[in-house]
């Protein structure tokens, strides 16, 4: 079993930053790919980012393409935490963002078969 926290939400302005974090419980964190995942009002939830477990013959980072060049996502196992550094933020980056665990693959994982989920974090860009 694992359990996701995520911080670091907020409010920023047009062409700002934001780091967000995703504590993990359980000595099993270093085995799960992690991910981010945002939901915007009215949508679907869509991937962001995903980072391989630690172990991987081929590790790998996966972007989105609305993200890549501008998103960072990073994972110190030592602390059980994923981050996602968030650059020149857009309005419309403007979403609840999730982090999520899975055996798989997160960006070809079908949203409802994903393993673990936070609980989400509020981000609000501001023109």
């Amino acid at each position: 079993q694992v359990q996701l926290v995520e911080s670091g939400g907020g409010l920023v302005q047009a062409g700002g930053s934001l780091r967000l974090s995703c504590a993990a419980s359980g000595r099993t964190f270093s085995s799960y790919n992690m991910g981010w995942f945002r939901q915007a009002p009215g949508k679907e939830r869509e991937f962001v980012a995903a980072i391989s477990r630690s172990g991987d013959s081929i590790g790998y980072v996966d972007y989105s393409g609305s993200v890549k060049g501008r998103f960072t996502i990073s994972r110190d196992n030592a602390k059980n935490t994923v981050y996602l550094q968030m650059n020149s933020l857009k309005p419309e980056d403007t979403a609840v963002y999730y982090c999520a665990a899975d055996s798989s693959r997160l960006r070809v994982v079908p949203v409802g078969n994903i393993d673990y989920w936070g609980q989400g974090t509020q981000v609000t860009v501001s023109s």
